[in-house]
């Protein structure tokens, strides 16, 4: 598929080269033993030089903007997950998969049209530097932040570690502007964060662990292998996984996350794509430490998707967890980066992966084995808990007076299956 892609590509780059000075393509040859249709081709490329020569502003035709903007067009109307990436976005997509990144260690939102501090990473630059969660970029380098989107003053914030950047800040508390000279370092952002036991109020008495997955990044096995070592020293009995909000991410992690909690070897995850060799099936690894096999709940919701539904299918079909919460997104397609000559990348589904039960999640998602649902309130105060850092008065109301239904049914359930056990061995 590759190889097609890229041929197509230099195709495009020919008929660009014949039709400067609007020379004519002979396309009475529709297609070639390929199947490469050069009427079509020739179609496309006669557009783009009417557009460059008649359309009525000359700034905005340039061959690379009508190129990419063509290209973003071709990716969209695929499917809602393939898209077309300018030079540079294939790489910070690769740093998001990587879990770090180089930056500040920043977290930023507009709020009332200025854009807000809410939280800082500890010992990082912005924090060392003393920002405060409330504090307001009004300028970098210079340059006023007023009509910034958040997205170009994060391209401005990330990048090569070691670089300085000059950011005006506004502390509303004591009306001051002041100016902060920052360096980049490398910023290392955990997948795995929360792990902690349940206050034994909430759980009954019961040792009940607890960890939350934001995304799945290289090193996300290894964190929450980390985290387990911590809570099993803690005599923890039962677990439950938050997978509620994660958008996936790296379907080789997802498949090191599901082997903490299976046999070697087992099969957690299988892709087909347009051709039947393209079947490959990920299982888990050989070598990976073997945990007691305690009760676990996976919590998901319409917002967990690809490889948190990944792992939340293999352990549901695999009978290792019970899941509570909602039915995920149904997000099961695999895509794969196609870097282009000048730094540009495609960003292709080339195929759709399965559960080892062979039930598809593109449209379909995975289904909770307990059903519990959350109003627009209590999902708005879970993503509010869950985010921390800067909460405003009406924020902090509805966290307090918010509870967290689908954790409460997901403790029952694991409080139900822990006395079962002690039964069971009396």
């Amino acid at each position: 598929m590759k190889r097609k892609i890229l041929h197509g590509i230099l195709l495009l780059t020919v008929f660009f080269d014949l039709f400067v000075g609007f020379k004519v393509l002979d396309s009475s040859a529709a297609t070639d033993p390929n199947g490469v249709d050069y009427a079509i081709l020739s179609a496309f490329t006669r557009a783009i030089q009417v557009i460059r020569k008649d359309y009525v502003d000359e700034n905005a035709v340039s061959y690379k903007k009508l190129t990419y903007n063509g290209l973003k067009a071709m990716l969209i109307h695929l499917d809602p997950h393939s898209q077309f990436l300018e030079p540079g976005d294939l790489k910070d997509r690769e740093d998001d998969t990587r879990g770090e990144f180089g930056g500040f260690g920043v977290t930023i939102s507009r709020r009332d049209q200025n854009i807000t501090v809410i939280a800082t990473m500890e010992n990082s630059p912005s924090a060392r530097a003393g920002i405060l969660p409330g504090d307001q970029i009004v300028g970098v380098e210079g340059k006023s932040t007023i009509n910034m989107s958040i997205d170009e003053l994060n391209q401005k914030l990330r990048g090569q570690p070691s670089q300085k950047l000059t950011v005006s800040i506004y502390r509303p508390s004591t009306k001051e502007t002041k100016d902060f000279q920052l360096q980049r370092e490398m910023i290392k952002v955990p997948s795995v964060v929360d792990a902690k036991i349940l206050d034994p109020v909430q759980s009954g008495g019961s040792r009940i662990g607890y960890v939350r997955i934001t995304e799945f990044t290289e090193p996300t096995a290894s964190e929450l292998s980390e985290k387990l070592d911590m809570l099993q020293g803690q005599g923890m009995q039962a677990l439950i996984i938050d997978l509620r909000f994660n958008p996936g991410g790296l379907l080789t992690s997802a498949v090191d996350v599901t082997g903490l909690f299976l046999p070697p070897k087992t099969i957690v995850a299988y892709t087909e794509g347009r051709d039947a060799a393209q079947r490959r099936e990920y299982v888990t690894g050989k070598d990976v430490k073997q945990r007691p096999n305690f009760p676990i709940v996976i919590l998901a919701n319409s917002m967990s998707a690809s490889g948190a539904e990944v792992v939340t299918g293999a352990l549901k079909d695999l009978k290792r967890a019970i899941i509570v919460g909602e039915t995920t997104f149904g997000k099961g397609v695999v895509q794969s980066p196609f870097p282009l000559p000048d730094g540009s990348a495609l960003w292709l589904t080339v195929a759709k992966y399965f559960t080892p039960g062979k039930q598809v999640i593109q449209e379909h998602g995975i289904a909770p084995d307990i059903r519990a649902t959350m109003d627009s309130d209590q999902e708005h105060a879970l993503a509010l808990r869950q985010r921390g850092g800067l909460l405003t008065p009406d924020e902090q109301k509805l966290v307090r007076e918010s509870s967290d239904t689908q954790l409460g049914r997901a403790v029952d359930a694991l409080r139900g299956l822990i006395i079962y056990r002690q039964y069971a061995k009396q």
